[in-house]
């Protein structure tokens, strides 16, 4: 067995494409990256460095782990989202390049406005979409939500590691329950909304994932029914929801929109293939 990087490397992807891992090689990168504390980029520029006894077998524990369907962000604590590097823990849902339209599109219309703001993030997991909204609005001030107080700490410890703490007030509860009585200019969240027959036929390493962060009930639009409902009383005049939405969701969730009567608008914003993963609607 050889044990340059190159070679390591070689057999890791071997390993793991033939236990059925998908992007088997860019999972092996990842991981020898991590445990070589670099980046992908110089496992190439030093593809012929030797590792020692002590790199390998940590790389190979690692390697039997993804082979038993643990997701690579939870053995390196780590995801990117944003560009920023955020952790993570089984306790929170690894964030994914499709909210990505969410939180860029949340920002782009937040930037246009030169007062002080208000932001409800519903579910907020790692934080990674308030966290990142604060990174690049200055003039936002956050109350993040979540129903599971070790999601809280996950999202507590990335908003200190990107010095927005001070901006955001974390709040135990079930959705707008601890926010009772606040008024926001606008309210984001990415609910669960997988529904109880889609969660079935779901990869093993997604079922790995925290299921209260997945799983929306029989048809998958429970939570936006109860978000769309709440959110006019939670909204300033002109403020806006925007939600990530599920596969098909699309439409029942404009059709929600148009029949509570307190929206004027809404847009569906698309990502780069066209799909469309969000939808945002301004408040009468």
């Amino acid at each position: 067995m050889g044990n340059t990087i190159s070679e390591q490397l070689k057999i890791a992807t071997e390993k793991l494409q033939q236990a059925g891992i998908d992007n088997a090689r860019l999972d092996a990168e990842v991981l020898l990256a991590y445990v070589l504390n670099t980046r992908r980029l110089a496992l190439y520029v030093q593809s012929a460095k030797v590792l020692d006894e002590k790199q390998i077998t940590r790389y190979h524990n690692l390697l039997r782990r993804r082979i038993e369907r643990i997701p690579v962000a939870y053995l390196t604590g780590h995801k990117e989202f944003m560009g920023l590097n955020f952790a993570v823990t089984p306790d929170v849902l690894i964030p994914r390049p499709d909210t990505e339209v969410l939180a860029q599109g949340v920002i782009e219309h937040l930037q246009s406005y030169k007062r002080n703001l208000k932001l409800a993030d519903l579910g907020t997991g790692s934080g990674a979409i308030c966290v990142s909204i604060l990174k690049f609005v200055e003039n936002v001030e956050v109350a993040a939500v979540d129903i599971s107080k070790k999601a809280l700490e996950i999202a507590e410890f990335n908003a200190a590691k990107f010095n927005v703490e001070d901006k955001i007030k974390f709040y135990e509860g079930n959705l707008f329950e601890p926010l009772e009585g606040q008024i926001f200019d606008v309210v984001v969240s990415n609910p669960p909304y997988i529904s109880a027959k889609e969660f079935e036929k779901l990869q093993s390493e997604v079922k790995g994932e925290p299921r209260i962060a997945l799983d929306g009930g029989k048809d998958g639009l429970k939570f936006y029914r109860q978000i769309v409902a709440d959110a006019p009383k939670f909204l300033n005049d002109d403020g806006f929801l925007a939600m990530e939405l599920g596969f098909n969701h699309s439409e029942p969730v404009r059709k929600l929109i148009m029949e509570n009567g307190k929206f004027k608008h809404f847009e569906i914003w698309k990502d780069l293939a066209g799909i469309e993963r969000v939808i945002a609607a301004w408040k009468k």
